[in-house]
């Protein structure tokens, strides 16, 4: 499965580097480039200069990053996810973050026909590290399914 990870944080950057090692094809995008060239030369991978470049190389889109105001700018902001999203396209945010903008931002992906999965996580940087994050998870059940790989 292609997989997009926007946000190599404390939490995101081992979470990409466990997708790398499970075998995903993954593509990321970070604020600072300096980051993602760093996770290129340690994971591989692929790096792409938008957060909507993501959205059209993957299948699925994980977002890891601050807090609400960063979700919804790297999701519906100028060059944000949803403008490379195609019909179909998957977004799992795993920050946390509130859910009014939750509902706002899956409201705005549904409309273009892609889904949303809110996956806040908990286990810090150890569990990322470690691949052993307790992930919680709100959305359809059958997309739920298709993203268990992942």
């Amino acid at each position: 499965m292609k997989v997009g990870f926007v946000g190599l944080g404390i939490m995101g950057y081992y979470q990409a580097a466990n997708l790398i090692k499970n075998n995903h094809d993954v593509t990321v995008y970070n604020r600072t480039a300096a980051k993602a060239d760093k996770f290129l030369q340690e994971h591989g991978g692929k790096k792409v200069d938008t957060p909507a470049e993501v959205a059209e190389n993957c299948e699925v889109v994980i977002t890891m990053v601050g807090d609400s105001s960063d979700v919804e700018q790297v999701i519906l902001g100028k060059d944000g996810v949803i403008h490379g999203a195609k019909e179909g396209t998957i977004v799992i945010d795993m920050s946390t973050i509130s859910p009014q903008v939750t509902k706002k931002i899956a409201k705005k992906l549904t409309e273009k026909g892609a889904h949303m999965m809110d996956a806040p996580v908990s286990g810090g940087d150890y569990g990322a590290k470690e691949g052993i994050l307790t992930i919680m998870v709100g959305g359809e059940k059958d997309i739920f399914d298709k993203c268990l790989p992942v």
